[in-house]
């Protein structure tokens, strides 16, 4: 059992000394969860196969699931994609450091260990001062999947990580809760229209307003080429039902009759219709703004789940802009059941 330990670190001016003893531990092909502006990654050095091993196995992830790997500098870029296009440079240009990953062509630096056996590689750099000063330091890219336990919601703060990978990992950055609180958006650029494989943080309206049109990615041989995609994800243990909005009546409804059956029912709601059906730990009530919702989705939903709900009732969002993301999660951990993994 590996002793993991908790660095508390400034956001905006991150300790040198913490981050060298980070980057060490990087060196050295161990394993440290750190905070970007989507949620925690954990992070090894991309460009050791050993240490990104290691990553699979303390996460239990399917081996031809790819990750994304974080970069600081257009240097780092270079020893990880062989070729960007005219439209991913532009992406680029007008969102990183962002919430957004490109698809591109890798060089042969980058193992099919990382990509999942394809000759393809994600790419992003994060916006986050932690988690670029802790590259820098390294000096080369960070493979840097969701720091939690496969199929589990993503990690939103260093307390998150540890209950998923304690005795995993050797070091976790906390740098307070992450600020976006959705993976990022995954844009494939090797095709034309480029494609979006993962609804994330950056909307599909942003993208065409610097690119034009895109596509949402449907082919399962084009969705491989990025995480969040086919395999059981952003699942908490209890059942998640999704709700209407507003729909008042089907939840007061379905709350007794899951009641009835024996089961503690969690509810995650957002409108006024139905912030009063009821008042208790249960039952949570978020503001409407769908960036809060984003932001607090995967804290609540593990909440609920540290509290033994069996089954947690969710308000549906209207699905336009960031509310089209926040809904391919529901959907993703609302099919997704521990019976089914």
């Amino acid at each position: 059992m590996i002793e993991t330990r908790i660095q508390v670190v400034d956001r905006e001016q991150p300790d040198p000394a913490v981050i060298a003893e980070a980057a060490d531990v990087l060196k050295r092909g161990g394993l440290v969860a750190f905070p970007t502006e989507t949620v925690y990654g954990l992070g090894a050095d991309a460009l050791n196969v050993d240490a990104v091993r290691k990553v699979f196995q303390a996460k239990g992830r399917p081996s031809d699931n790819p990750m994304i790997v974080h970069f600081s500098s257009h240097a780092q870029l270079a020893e990880l994609a062989d070729e960007i296009s005219k439209k991913g440079m532009m992406l680029a240009e007008t969102f990183w450091p962002g919430p957004l990953t490109l698809v591109v062509d890798r060089t042969i630096l980058v193992s099919e260990v990382v990509t999942g056996g394809l000759e393809t590689v994600a790419v992003r750099m994060p916006d986050h001062p932690v988690a670029l000063a802790l590259i820098e330091a390294l000096g080369s890219g960070i493979v840097g999947p969701s720091a939690n336990l496969s199929t589990r919601p993503s990690p939103t703060t260093a307390i998150h990580v540890l209950e998923d990978l304690k005795g995993r990992i050797e070091l976790i950055l906390d740098a307070g809760p992450s600020d976006i609180g959705i993976e990022s958006t995954v844009v494939d650029v090797t095709v034309d229209p480029p494609q979006i494989l993962r609804l994330g943080g950056l909307t599909a309206e942003m993208i065409e307003s610097v690119i034009g049109e895109v596509q949402i990615g449907r082919d399962d041989d084009r969705l491989k080429r990025s995480p969040g995609t086919r395999y059981r994800h952003y699942a908490p243990r209890a059942r998640v039902v999704l709700i209407d909005q507003c729909d008042r009546e089907r939840l007061e409804v379905l709350i007794q009759q899951y009641r009835q059956e024996g089961n503690q029912v969690g509810c995650i709601v957002h409108s006024g219709d139905l912030a009063t059906v009821e008042s208790s730990q249960f039952f949570h009530v978020l503001p409407s703004d769908t960036e809060f919702l984003a932001r607090y989705l995967y804290r609540s939903l593990r909440e609920l789940d540290q509290m033994k709900a069996d089954v947690i009732l969710v308000e549906k969002v209207r699905e336009e802009g960031l509310g089209a993301t926040v809904m391919d999660r529901l959907r993703k951990a609302a099919r997704s059941t521990p019976d089914d993994a």
